[in-house]
């Protein structure tokens, strides 16, 4: 079944790869051997190296910035026309003539005897950079664990990453790079919906494993993309989660939506607008506002005349703190963000004036050692980085850290992409220290679950059970 799907998403993707694909497999002519890194952004990991800069393919379609109240349609990855050159193949050494030739052992790339290196393209600067920067580490930390204890199957375990800036032509860029020119063996903790949505398409006609994005858009929940792993449970679970507790614990009938610009933002609305919609209500105003900025005061302009009760916002961060800030000049609604926002960044950004703002997470609270995950994922980072604070989006890299460990250690010393796909995909149940993920056939995510978390006047968040109440 995964033959039949790759030839479907080659046949399907054949024109949208390659001229950049062309450009940057050039230099897989010879396999790059990783070396330890230096700065530049790059990981700490002992087998990454520094990145070179990204290389643009094309220039995404402009981005509306007038309000709107309706989601914009997503731009798609630039396609690029030109077939790429696969590398040449490895050429045996003729045996004589009298013995029958010795066979070729291939593998696939970032696959050594001594390691096997995995690829990483996020925001490591720019406005969401915070949300990188803490997938990296809790990767980097659950790696570092791992390698501790001697590697799996005797392979350390290694992170190549590259900065993608959030925007969707350098995520496409990186990933053929990664893919062509740095020969990882899979792709993992990408961030954001845009930037997927640029290298899903890529990393499928390679057949490279796409591992725990930092996204809940549902695009990558479609069970026809096998080379994908999610993680986390979906933004229509987390938007559902939302208008439940809005409408059964509050009694709240007038939701609006401010969201990004893009496919997160499209996706976290339509996820919202399916919730009211269940209920036989829809959302009293809906507004967006450029990726990568903190200009929101022109979409409020169109949610706050409607005096909404309740405003569940589909961003990062830094415009969202700003949204909550301008939005409170005039009206108090019930204030509701899904996990990519960053949870503990945004914290950082509202300071005291935070409290009362809810957050839904998809892993849980990063600072109750009780849970046993949450107690690994605890001592790994305090012994990998000392003087780092446990976060939501840290953790949420350390488990797929550990997803990507189980994946190899299931798959056994001959390690392969298909055979890493399987091994997470069939055994049904995959347990990380008691945290839960089930995939199978036709499910591509592990987790479906979802907590709902409110900031508190000294800035740490707290789980509660319901809206205005505590657990």
């Amino acid at each position: 079944m995964r033959f039949i799907n790759a030839l479907r998403v080659r046949a399907i993707m054949l024109t949208v790869i390659m001229s950049a694909a062309l450009t940057l497999g050039m230099a897989c002519g010879a396999e790059e051997e990783p070396t330890p890194s230096g700065s530049n952004g790059g990981s700490a990991s002992p087998t990454a190296t520094a990145a070179p800069a990204p290389m643009p393919v094309a220039t995404a379609k402009p981005e509306p910035t007038a309000m709107a109240t309706a989601p914009p349609t997503a731009t798609a990855a630039p396609e690029p026309t030109a077939m790429a050159t696969a590398p040449p193949p490895a050429t045996a050494t003729a045996a004589p003539p009298t013995t029958a030739p010795p066979a070729i052992v291939r593998s696939d790339p970032g696959i050594y005897d001594d390691r096997v290196v995995f690829g990483q393209s996020a925001a490591f600067s720019g406005p969401a950079q915070e949300l990188g920067l803490g997938m990296r580490l809790g990767i980097e930390a659950a790696f570092h664990e791992a390698n501790r204890n001697g590697g799996v199957h005797g392979r350390a375990l290694g992170l190549e990453t590259l900065d993608d800036f959030y925007e969707p032509d350098s995520a496409f860029a990186n990933t053929m790079q990664l893919i062509n020119a740095k020969r990882v063996f899979a792709l993992i903790g990408e961030v954001g919906t845009p930037t997927s949505r640029a290298a899903v398409p890529a990393a499928g006609f390679f057949n490279v494993p796409f591992l725990a994005p930092f996204t809940g858009a549902q695009f990558l929940r479609d069970s026809q993309l096998d080379h994908v792993l999610n993680l986390r449970a979906s933004y229509y679970q987390e938007t559902e989660e939302m208008v439940a507790r809005l409408t059964e614990d509050l009694g709240v009938t007038r939701v609006a939506v401010l969201y990004q610009n893009d496919s997160y933002g499209a996706a976290g609305f339509e996820g919202t607008r399916r919730a009211l919609e269940s209920r036989g209500l829809e959302p009293v105003a809906a507004a967006y506002y450029q990726r990568n900025t903190s200009a929101v005061k022109t979409a409020l302009l169109g949610i706050v005349p409607a005096d909404p009760e309740a405003l569940i916002m589909i961003g990062s961060y830094s415009p969202v703190a700003r949204a909550i800030e301008l939005t409170r000049e005039d009206i108090s609604p019930v204030f509701m963000a899904v996990s990519f926002v960053g949870s503990n960044a945004l914290a950082e950004e509202l300071g005291p004036e935070g409290a009362g703002v809810y957050v839904t997470q998809v892993v849980p609270e990063p600072e109750d050692g009780s849970i046993p995950v949450v107690a690994s994922y605890q001592a790994a980072l305090a012994e990998y980085a000392p003087d780092a604070v446990p976060g939501f989006v840290s953790l949420e890299g350390y488990l797929a850290g550990r997803l990507a460990v189980a994946g190899l250690e299931a798959c056994g010393p001959n390690l392969s992409r298909d055979c890493f796909l399987d091994a997470v995909r069939n055994p049904g149940q995959i347990e990380i220290d008691g945290f839960p993920l089930r995939f199978s056939g036709t499910d591509n995510q592990g987790s479906d679950a979802v907590f709902l978390t409110v900031l508190g006047e000294d800035g740490k968040y707290r789980p509660v059970d319901k809206l205005g109440g505590s657990r």
